[in-house]
């Protein structure tokens, strides 16, 4: 279970950090390396390991959710299991009506 208090980002943040990270790993290869190479690489490095955190972190809270929502499901299905049953087929039915017409 997660502990760590971090501010949840979204998906999309968690890209757009990428990609600043990846950009900024590449001009910082591009360039000259020498004077101040190695605060740069050490800061990308430190932000690299912060958003690999992140990532987990979200992954994690991902999971948890799709077990919550499974045992949630499978407690209505036993719950309700005739009634599940005619939704099921319901679909079933609705989709293949409707992949047949357009074939």
């Amino acid at each position: 279970m997660i502990t760590r208090k971090t501010a949840i980002e979204t998906p999309e943040q968690v890209v757009e950090h990428l990609r600043s990270l990846i950009a900024e790993a590449e001009r910082t290869l591009g360039t000259n390396i020498g004077e101040g190479a190695e605060d740069k690489l050490s800061s990308l490095r430190e932000r690299l390991v912060d958003m690999k955190e992140k990532v987990e972190d979200g992954l994690g809270v991902a999971r948890e959710k799709i077990v919550i929502g499974a045992k949630q499901t499978d407690t209505a299905i036993r719950a309700h299991p005739y009634e599940s049953l005619a939704i099921a087929l319901g679909v079933g039915v609705l989709l293949g009506a409707l992949l047949r017409r357009n074939n």
